[in-house]
C-alpha cells in the first residue's frame, strides 16, 4: 500500500466538503428549498473541491470513484484502501459537526439524519439498488471521459460536479441519491437503526456501478492500447 498524506488530506477535505454540503443543504435548505438546493449544494461542492485539490490527489472524494477508476486503469490499486479511509474519515467528521449544530438547534424545523440518509425500503431494495448502479456507472463514465488526455481537462471539474447534480435530481426522490458509499456511511452513522440497515445496499451498488462506468469508459476511449502500441513502434 502506498500513502502520501497530502493525497490523503486532500481526499479527507474534498469528502468533508461534499458530505457537509449534503448535510447542510439537506438539513437545514431542503424544508423550504427542495431537492434542487441539495442536488446543486452537491454538485458545486465536488465543482469546487476539484478545483481546490483535485491536483494534489484526483479529486476522487467518493470510494466507488477510486474503485471505478482503478478499473478503468487511471488509478493503482495500491494506494485505493488510503484514499477509501480517508473520504470515511473526511465524511464522518462533516456529519458529526453537522449533527453536533443540529443539536443545538430547536426541533420541529429542520430536516433529520434519518430523513437525509440513503434509505431503501425492503421492497424497493432492487430497484434503489439498479438506479445506483446505473447512476454511478454513468458518473464514472463522465469522469474519466472529461479527464482523458483528448479532453480539455481544464474544464473536467465543471463537467463532473454538474453531471453530478444532474444525477442527484435523477435519484433523491427514490433513495436520497447516494453513489458514495462515504456520504451513505457518514449519515447513517447519525440516521438511525433504519438507514444503518440499508447501508449495505449504498456500498454495494454505488461500487458495482463504479467498476461498471470504469471498464466500459476504458474500452471506449481506448486510451491504454493505443499508448501501448506507440510505445512498441517507439522501439524499433
Amino acid at each position: 500500500m502506498i500513502f502520501d498524506s497530502r493525497q490523503l488530506g486532500a481526499e479527507f477535505l474534498g469528502t468533508f466538503a461534499l458530505v457537509g454540503a449534503v448535510c447542510g443543504a439537506g438539513l437545514f435548505s431542503a424544508p423550504s428549498a427542495g431537492l434542487v438546493a441539495v442536488a446543486f449544494a452537491v454538485g458545486l461542492s465536488v465543482l469546487a473541491m476539484a478545483f481546490a485539490v483535485g491536483s494534489i490527489s484526483g479529486g476522487h472524494f467518493n470510494p466507488a470513484v477510486t474503485l471505478g477508476l482503478v478499473a478503468a486503469g487511471r488509478f493503482d490499486m495500491d494506494r485505493a484502501l488510503g484514499y477509501i479511509i480517508a473520504q470515511i474519515l473526511g465524511g464522518v467528521a462533516a456529519a458529526a459537526i453537522f449533527w453536533y449544530i443540529l443539536s443545538g438547534l430547536p426541533a420541529g424545523k429542520w430536516n433529520t439524519f434519518a430523513a437525509i440518509s440513503n434509505i431503501a425500503a425492503p421492497n424497493a431494495m432492487v430497484s434503489a439498488g439498479l438506479l445506483e448502479i446505473v447512476i454511478t456507472a454513468l458518473f464514472l463514465l463522465v469522469i474519466v471521459s472529461v479527464t482523458g488526455v483528448r479532453a480539455p481537462v481544464a474544464f473536467a471539474p465543471i463537467a463532473i460536479g454538474f453531471a453530478l447534480v444532474l444525477f442527484h435530481l435523477m435519484a433523491i426522490p427514490v433513495t436520497n441519491a447516494s453513489l458514495n458509499p462515504a456520504r451513505s456511511t457518514a449519515t447513517a452513522l447519525f440516521g438511525g437503526p433504519t438507514a444503518m440497515q440499508s447501508l449495505w445496499l449504498f456500498w454495494v451498488a454505488p461500487i458495482i456501478g463504479g467498476v461498471i462506468g470504469g471498464v466500459i469508459a476504458r474500452w471506449l476511449h481506448d486510451e491504454f492500447p493505443r499508448s501501448a502500441g506507440r510505445k512498441r513502434r517507439s522501439r524499433k
